[in-house]
């Protein structure tokens, strides 16, 4: 299964592979940020994280998942299925402010 390219090593648009360039480089994979999304609230398992997104294969389920376990944005709990880490909770908080200019983005255009 192929994982995600670190911080360090090149990724799409960086050759020297900087930390905010691997992170957008993770984050811009079909599926993850709704699979990150999706996980906000609450604990979900592979069931209910596939039926939330849908369109989804199994197999890109799958492997988004375990590029962001390997990433430490997501892990697996004992019983309740997948769940954001601490470092995927102070993301999600990061986001935020995105989130809301990119709603007045749109409304410029």
């Amino acid at each position: 299964m192929a994982s995600f390219k670190k911080p360090g090593r090149p990724v799409r648009g960086s050759r020297t592979g900087r930390p905010v360039m691997a992170l957008l480089d993770l984050l811009g994979r079909r599926w993850t940020l709704r699979i990150f999304w999706e996980l906000r609230g609450e604990n979900m398992t592979f069931r209910a994280l596939r039926e939330a997104c849908e369109a989804v294969s199994p197999t890109v389920l799958n492997q988004r998942l375990h590029e962001l376990r390997e990433a430490k944005l997501v892990e697996l709990g004992a019983e309740d299925g997948y769940v954001l880490t601490p470092l995927g909770r102070e993301l999600l908080v990061l986001l935020e402010p995105i989130t809301d200019w990119s709603s007045r983005w749109a409304k410029t255009l």
